[in-house]
């Protein structure tokens, strides 16, 4: 990142860019700090999983999705190549027991999503503690939300029992207050990207978050960073770089080659609506709900993944944000295998044309391999739109 947050003379003597920049490092003390207190740890692998519950609950919920292409070779042993490699990335930590947070977790939370992801979870659960969370694919369906909000229910008995404490509304409210801050925070970071030039960079922006939520310092450095990118005296002329909305599947910490790939070619990525990005930050949980499970259950049932059918939710999403962000073009991101998305794409080019904006669909692995080719299409799709004489900037 620019020099636009790196100011040192913070509270905590860190700047918000050095705290980030330090992230796993951080959320590694933090875990273990928070295990020496009697705290337990639950891995996540989805935004469907409300983390208010585990939050609730006492323990941490810790993001465990793998963004390493190094750990897909020994994945391969067990799963086909031909799959995903955000899953195969996330099964090979759990083969070669390489990843921290996933060794700590006392239990893990499976969603499920797409059958890649559900079938790689049951040879996982064979040797680790992981509960099955089952999501409604229909979620218009009348009775959608009844059995959504029953499988919280269980999920939320299940923390009670393995972990030996009670869930009381009290302490889910406490914990929707606390998420509820930690989106409004994010919220206002994203925010800043709306702007005719924005103070910081796609790539910047998505370095501000943690794989933990809840992190009391992470709160104040999410403050810090949105007090400082909004002086004058911390302005970034990004005016002249191509605007892109980007989204498809989410960019996990380790995997963000394509990201960097367009923003060194000239693009500004403005607004990103993926599972890293704005989806799960872009609603609050209701904190006046005399229900608050049933307010988890409608708050995570909207967020509209491609495994939802009908998806009309996220077309609607697309065009407030495009209202809102003004992208000059849209830039689709696809993981290896993953069908629902790739199967999307369809629709989203139609938003485009809708839109009137070029788009540009990149389907590609963890691999650096095609990189030099992802660089020219990105390059010609940025050469047609300067050449278009009244596209305002």
């Amino acid at each position: 990142m620019g020099k636009c947050c790196s100011n040192t003379n913070q509270p905590a003597g860190i700047g918000p860019v050095e705290w980030f920049g330090n992230m796993i490092d951080n959320c590694y003390e933090y875990a273990l700090r928070s295990r020496s207190e009697g705290k337990h740890v639950v891995g996540i692998m989805c935004e469907y999983t409300p983390r208010e519950l585990i939050m609730a609950a006492g323990a941490l919920p810790v993001c465990l999705c793998g963004g390493s292409a190094e750990m897909i070779p020994f994945a391969e042993k067990h799963l086909p190549a031909n799959l995903c490699p955000l899953i195969k990335s996330t099964y090979g930590y759990h083969l070669q027991k390489a990843n921290p947070f996933l060794e700590m977790a006392d239990m893990i939370v499976a969603e499920t999503t797409c059958d890649g992801k559900k079938k790689m979870y049951e040879l996982m659960s064979e040797t680790r503690p992981v509960y099955v969370l089952e999501l409604p694919q229909k979620p218009d369906d009348s009775d959608a939300m009844k059995h959504w909000i029953a499988e919280l229910c269980k999920f939320k008995t299940r923390l009670e029992e393995r972990f030996g404490v009670e869930i009381t509304d009290e302490k889910i409210r406490k914990a929707i207050q606390t998420m509820n801050r930690e989106r409004y925070l994010r919220r206002q970071l994203a925010e800043l990207m709306k702007s005719e030039s924005p103070p910081l960079r796609g790539r910047e922006l998505l370095e501000f978050k943690s794989i933990i939520s809840g992190i009391e310092t992470d709160f104040d450095k999410y403050a810090e960073a949105a007090r400082i990118l909004k002086s004058s005296a911390n302005a970034v002329d990004n005016s002249g770089r191509i605007r892109v909305l980007m989204t498809g599947v989410p960019i996990v910490h380790g995997a963000e080659r394509v990201l960097d790939i367009i923003e060194s070619r000239g693009g500004l990525v403005v607004c990103m609506d993926n599972c890293t990005g704005l989806k799960p930050i872009l609603e609050d949980v209701d904190e006046t709900s005399t229900e608050p499970m049933v307010a988890l259950a409608e708050k995570y049932l909207h967020l509209p993944c491609s495994v939802m059918t009908k998806n009309e939710r996220r077309l609607e999403q697309l065009r407030r944000l495009a209202a809102q962000y003004r992208p000059q073009c849209i830039i689709e991101l696809i993981w290896q295998a993953c069908i629902t998305y790739d199967v999307e794409s369809y629709r989203i080019r139609q938003l485009a044309e809708e839109l009137g904006i070029p788009y540009l669909k990149i389907e590609t692995d963890y691999s650096p391999s095609d990189s030099a080719r992802i660089s020219l299409r990105v390059e010609a799709l940025f050469e047609t739109i300067n050449q278009e004489p009244c596209q305002e900037k």
